[in-house]
């Protein structure tokens, strides 16, 4: 079983960053050539990517990368392709609804790159202790410049506590440019059985949608949101301010720095809480002793187009299918299955009645005819997890949580159940309603 340890990577001087940043500029500059000879090589009939001359890349890059970081480099891009010719015969078997697009590149020099490496298993060694120490190879070129000898790599101090102890894998190292900070992941596998697991055979059901990003609803009871509108709003306010820039351009000029970095910002800044959505919504699974996670399928979500408000959030803010990939990756991590299941009603479903045609759904709220009103999304969630499990503990109150720009916290606002319930809720109600586990909003707009 596969688990991943985290560091910050923390270079001791200026003169190391320096040396640091072109090692990972590097990557992506050989990244980028090799991509772009085998994407060249595709669109010729006659001719293989795997017939791209990799080899001439790898001597041009190896004095400042070393070779076996270039030869990592190559063997990366090598296996994107292999997954987009996987995905490209799904497609064209009718497996895949969208047809998938060759792999990318990472940016270029003038307007800044996707600073990533990749370093093979047995080429780097971590020292922990007080002051933790990572070594990693580096060509001759950069060797020479900071003073060591042929034999020697380069040091880096790391922070970050290893929570996995097993034989390591490839180490992969990016620049977090919004944080301004390189990280380190050392994937390890370790065997089943030195799993100190708290998983029970507990269950729970997550509803991703627009407004609230994640509504989950576990066999303990347990009920989760996670609100979005305020990383929803960052989103616009940046889009506008590309727009802004982009009518500023001359006719044929296409993007310019400025709204390259305003790009990245945006995209890094909802990775950055999608990430820690993950991490922070499984981490409270595995607290509550979940081994199975039932997952909606996206396509409904990306198929329903409620406004072009909504169609905004569904296809241009929150990239599901990044997040599933996400929420899958770190489920493995802590040992819990994910199962993709069909979660279609769920939304209109009345919870005390079953009633689905005669129901309302205005946004965030749902109500029924027999009287029952509620918070959609958490009823979503835990009449989906009803369909897998029918048995649910008593429920408690649902949690509400909302992202600060650094994590995201628990709010504790009660609120009066006698203010309209509309989408744009600020606060989720914390007191018993009704059924006494379904959250009800207040209108901020």
């Amino acid at each position: 079983m596969k688990r991943t340890n985290q560091f910050d990577v923390h270079p001791r001087s200026a003169k190391e960053r320096e040396v640091f940043v072109r090692w990972l500029d590097a990557s992506a500059s050989l990244w980028n050539e090799t991509n772009y000879a085998r994407r060249q090589a595709f669109l010729e009939d006659d001719e293989s990517v795997w017939d791209a001359d990799t080899g001439s890349l790898e001597g041009k890059y190896k004095g400042v990368l070393s070779s076996s970081v270039a030869q990592q480099i190559i063997r990366k891009n090598s296996e994107s392709w292999r997954s987009f010719f996987s995905s490209n015969e799904k497609f064209h078997a009718g497996k895949l609804d969208e047809k998938p697009s060759p792999p990318g590149y990472w940016g270029n020099e003038e307007d800044g790159r996707v600073l990533r490496t990749y370093v093979r298993n047995d080429q780097y060694t971590i020292e922990y202790g007080n002051r933790s120490r990572l070594e990693i190879p580096i060509g001759s070129e950069l060797k020479d410049e900071l003073g060591l000898n042929r034999n020697q790599r380069l040091r880096v101090e790391i922070a970050g506590d290893p929570k996995w102890d097993g034989e390591q894998g490839r180490l992969e190292l990016v620049y977090d440019e919004l944080a301004d900070t390189f990280r380190a992941y050392q994937p390890v596998a370790i065997d089943d059985s030195r799993l100190d697991s708290l998983l029970a055979s507990e269950e729970a059901a997550l509803d991703v949608g627009a407004n609230n990003l994640a509504a989950c609803t576990t066999t303990t009871g347990q009920q989760l949101l996670y609100e979005g509108r305020d990383l929803f709003e960052q989103f616009r306010e940046t889009t506008e301010q590309i727009a802004h820039y982009q009518s500023l351009l001359e006719t044929q000029c296409e993007s310019s720095k400025r709204i390259d970095r305003l790009y990245r910002k945006r995209t890094n800044r909802r990775n950055h809480a999608q990430d820690s959505l993950v991490r922070d919504l499984v981490e409270r699974l595995y607290d509550e002793g979940v081994s199975t996670l039932h997952v909606g399928d996206i396509k409904g979500v990306l198929s329903t187009h409620w406004s072009p408000r909504v169609n905004e959030k569904t296809h241009n803010f929150w990239a599901y299918r990044r997040f599933i990939n996400r929420l899958k990756d770190v489920c493995e991590e802590y040992g819990i299955t994910v199962n993709e299941a069909s979660e279609a009603w769920t939304s209109q479903e009345c919870p005390e009645c079953g009633e689905r045609k005669e129901t309302v759904r205005h946004e965030d709220s749902l109500t029924c005819p027999c009287g029952f009103e509620g918070h959609a999304d958490l009823v979503a969630s835990e009449s989906f997890l009803r369909r897998q499990n029918n048995t649910i503990g008593l429920m408690a109150r649902p949690v509400y949580l909302k992202w600060n720009n650094h994590e995201w916290r628990e709010h504790h606002n009660p609120l009066s159940l006698a203010v309209e319930t509309t989408a744009n809720e600020e606060y989720t109600n914390q007191s018993t309603a009704t059924r006494g586990n379904i959250a009800l909003g207040d209108s901020d707009d």
